[in-house]
Parts: C-alpha cells; sequence; structure tokens
C-alpha cells in the first residue's frame, strides 16, 4: 500500500513539476512584450506631456514662472530641461538606449513633477504613483530582453541582465 502512495505522490509530484515549467516558459516568452508594454505605457505619458509643453513654449516658460514651483532651478531653465527630458528620456526608454538610467532619469522626473504641482488631483497622484512603481521596476530589472542595451550587450559578448 505504501508503495501505491508513493508511486502516485511521485506521478502528481511529476506532472506538477512539468506544468509549473511550462508556466515558467510561457512567462518567459511574453515577458519581453510585457516589458515593451510597460515602457509604451510610461513613455506615452511623459512624451505627450513635452510635446504639449512644446507647442507653446512661451506659456510653458510661464507655468514654471507661476504654476509649478520647481526646486533650485530658475523657471526658464526648468521648462528647458523638464522639456527635454519628456522629449528624449521616453524615447530612450522604449528603444532600451541606457535603459535603466532613462528610466531612472524618469524616475526622478516624476517625483519632481508630482511635488512641484500644487494642484494635482489624487487620481494625478495615483497615476504618478503607477508610473514611479513601473519606472522603479525597470530601473532595477533593466529594459529586457527587446532592447538595444540587451542587443549591444549580446554583440559585445558582455554580461547581460
Amino acid at each position: 500500500m505504501a508503495s501505491l502512495d508513493s508511486m502516485i505522490n511521485s506521478s502528481l509530484m511529476q506532472k506538477a513539476f512539468a506544468l509549473d515549467s511550462l508556466y515558467g516558459r510561457v512567462l518567459s516568452a511574453i515577458t519581453p512584450l510585457i516589458e515593451l508594454a510597460l515602457k509604451l505605457w510610461v513613455a506615452n505619458a511623459f512624451f505627450k506631456s513635452g510635446l504639449t509643453k512644446i507647442q507653446s513654449f512661451e506659456t510653458t516658460i510661464m507655468l514654471f514662472e507661476y504654476e509649478y514651483s520647481v526646486p533650485l532651478l530658475s523657471p526658464t531653465l526648468a521648462a528647458y530641461m523638464g522639456t527635454a527630458a519628456e522629449l528624449i528620456l521616453p524615447v530612450l526608454l522604449v528603444i532600451g538606449l541606457a535603459g535603466r538610467y532613462a528610466a531612472l532619469a524618469l524616475f526622478v522626473f516624476n517625483i519632481v513633477a508630482a511635488i512641484s504641482y500644487p494642484d494635482i488631483s489624487p487620481l494625478g497622484v495615483s497615476q504618478h504613483y503607477l508610473w514611479g512603481m513601473a519606472l522603479l521596476m525597470l530601473t532595477l530589472y533593466g529594459p529586457g530582453k527587446w532592447s538595444l542595451d540587451h542587443f549591444i550587450c549580446k554583440k559585445c559578448s558582455a554580461t547581460c541582465s
């Protein structure tokens, strides 16, 4: 009787391990797609904001003078730097060139943006939290297999993360 129980348990364990292995392979196959979708989602928000700023840059400078309270920078410099960051960093993030650094820079930028605008709504704060978590994950885990960083790393035979 004990041997029948051990055979059943062994067979169940083998099936469980096979199922877990299949699950792991499926997740590994779709992970790059999920990473890309996450990068596109975050990059879209920042890039659209940058496009809005360059449509009327005089208005943008005025907003930085009277509405946003960016610490340590003059309003004009903050307007130029913020607009440049919102237009350049999302592109770097999506293509995965210096992906961790782009994600880290956007993470810091996100914090500054959230604290610099005094009239941000609770929904806006929640949105900044979500972007921050996504950017933190991309900073910690890198831009993924579908990135220029990964491609360059493989071409140079370096250790890729």
